[in-house]
């Protein structure tokens, strides 16, 4: 994965290690042997016709032996790329540590995923053999599957969990039972055979696709794990920690928020899908969850609303991470002020893990809501990122380094955490500058009395442009937010004859509640931005689009509005 000249680096550093992730579930099975490990959703059964488990390190093992007994029965071993579409349950944690014990490749999809992102992917990435349900909700996936082989041609098997028979592929349960006696020590024995190099490829994760062809995102032990660390530090968890997962286990918010971190403190993680509000405030009451996930707009709805926590016990959480998105300063206030829960916003993608709220010294509200820190030699930062990654903003139209408060720049990043480089790199435009830092597309300014801190803006190709005038969606969204009547709310421009563009607000309103341009604007106007920025046009929805991993369309959204 990595040149010889990085590895020196970042090992020369201390910020990569030999540890892989075979070792840290090993430890972890030595430690905690017969304590609860990990539960599955209490939807289960509805949701894949399997029966919810809770299982501890010992029984985790176990079953992590076996199927990984079957992977290689299979022919699937070192070097081989398993798809994996499965929704958060315990098979899911099953089949990534399974993989990872014959050292095979995961390439975890999101479960709405359906032929053309199947075929596209498995074709990119070369996937070896699928692994999945008989059926997910009311979709026979196994069979879709099988069906979809003569469409990827490296595709030689379909593996699935489930109580029913699919012509073309393998029951994992009837071929767990059919295993000889010795399928057990075959693994061990292979694994010997076919020691870890923390170098090696673990994952391919997936970008959205939604402006391009999709990316595959090849990772490494090296980068989990140094990543791992923050994932940890920022919630403060430990072996006692509750976790509650209701993030899809495919990316970096449900890999490197969720799984990482249970498997480095041995904590017990609860899965969570599909995401059902009421089920999950049951989860957090009745599992006694000390940390969990979710995005600004559930926050905002959640401490709007009293009814909805009413009957919920939250005691035990302690802190809740966000993402990815300027955060309301009186959503961040209030739940520290009437529940004593911290908000963490973490900022990151797929490609490299970037910033992060330190909640030990950002203890106003204001700051955590608005600002990331800023590495480098104004102030020194707790978590461990800080010490290892290189950050710079670079003005996107003239190229230079922006070092003075309140010029927008493009974030840059250098660190221990990037990736290698796309999957397909000849076919794929290099995300790297000639320096090695990874361009993120993604706007800041510093800010801070001291200059100490980032502030969010936008991604650089959500811009608006009006009259020559940039204006940033995020900013616009946020304060749109703030709206009593406004849910959710996404910012995008439509094209103009006289002014290039203008903008355009589309918002989910509350139940019963009515919005119009105009209560947008004077709310806008209440708050005294510049006048250029103010919507000039009101959509109004019941929904925003998003991809599976809850990113909004936005590109979907334009073609929509300029269309009409």
């Amino acid at each position: 994965m990595h040149s010889p000249e990085r590895i020196a680096e970042f090992t020369g550093s201390g910020a990569w290690t030999e540890e892989t992730v075979q070792q840290l579930f090993a430890d972890r099975v030595a430690e905690f042997g017969d304590e609860l490990a990990v539960v599955d959703p209490p939807n289960k059964q509805e949701l894949v016709g399997l029966a919810s488990l809770r299982v501890s390190w010992n029984q985790l093992d176990r079953q992590v032996d076996e199927l990984a007994a079957v992977l290689l029965d299979h022919g699937i071993g070192e070097g081989d790329v398993l798809a994996v579409q499965l929704p958060n349950i315990v098979e899911l944690v099953i089949a990534y540590l399974a993989a990872w014990r014959v050292r095979a490749i995961i390439s975890p999809l999101p479960v709405q995923y359906r032929r053309h992102e199947i075929v596209e992917l498995g074709v990119i990435g070369e996937i070896d053999a699928f692994l999945t349900c008989d059926r997910i909700g009311a979709r026979a996936v196994a069979s879709e599957v099988v069906g979809m082989r003569a469409e990827i041609p490296t595709l030689r098997e379909v593996l699935y969990f489930g109580t029913t028979d699919v012509d073309g592929a393998t029951n994992v349960g009837s071929a767990i039972g059919a295993l000889g006696v010795g399928a057990s020590q075959a693994v061990a024995a292979y694994a010997d055979a076919h020691p870890v190099d923390p170098n090696d490829c673990i994952t391919i994760c997936w970008t959205s696709g939604t402006e391009s062809r999709p990316k595959g995102v090849p990772r490494a032990h090296y980068e989990w794990l140094v990543m791992s660390w923050d994932t940890v530090y920022s919630p403060g968890l430990t072996h006692e920690s509750r976790v509650l997962n209701p993030f899809p286990m495919v990316n970096m918010a449900g890999i490197n928020g969720m799984l990482l971190p249970w498997l480095r403190v041995g904590c017990v993680l609860v899965q969570h899908h599909p995401f059902d509000l009421t089920v999950f405030l049951r989860q957090v009451s009745e599992e006694r969850i000390t940390y969990t996930v979710a995005p600004p707009a559930l926050l905002a709805m959640l401490l709007q609303n009293d009814r909805l926590l009413a009957d919920s016990d939250i005691s035990t959480l302690r802190q809740i991470g966000s993402g990815s998105a300027p955060l309301q300063t009186w959503m961040v206030q209030g739940w520290y002020d009437r529940y004593g829960i911290s908000i963490i916003n973490f900022f990151g993608s797929n490609e490299g893990l970037a910033l992060m709220t330190d909640v030990k010294l950002m203890t106003d509200a204001s700051q955590r809501a608005s600002y990331f820190p800023r590495y480098g030699p104004t102030r020194h930062w707790t978590f461990p990122a800080a010490a290892h990654t290189t950050i710079k903003l670079i003005d996107p139209e003239t190229g230079a380094e922006v070092d003075e408060p309140g010029r927008p720049g493009e974030l840059y990043l250098y660190g221990p955490s990037l990736f290698a480089g796309y999957l397909d790199a000849a076919n794929v435009p290099s995300p790297f500058d000639q320096d090695g830092f990874l361009r993120t597309g993604d706007l800041f300014v510093i800010d801070g009395p001291d200059n100490e801190f980032l502030r969010y803006v936008d991604r650089a190709k959500d811009l608006v442009i009006r009259g020559g005038m940039n204006i940033a969606p995020a900013e616009l969204e946020t304060m749109i937010a703030t709206h009593p009547d406004v849910v959710e709310v996404a910012v995008v421009g439509y094209p103009d004859d006289l002014l290039g563009e203008r903008v355009c607000a589309v918002v989910v309103p509350k139940d019963g509640s009515t919005v119009t341009l105009a209560s947008v604007v004077r709310h806008l106007e209440a708050q005294q931005i510049a006048s250029y920025k103010l919507p000039e046009r009101l959509e109004l929805r019941t929904s925003l689009p998003r991809n599976p991993v809850g990113k909004i369309l936005k590109r979907q959204l334009r073609t929509e509005i300029k269309g009409q």
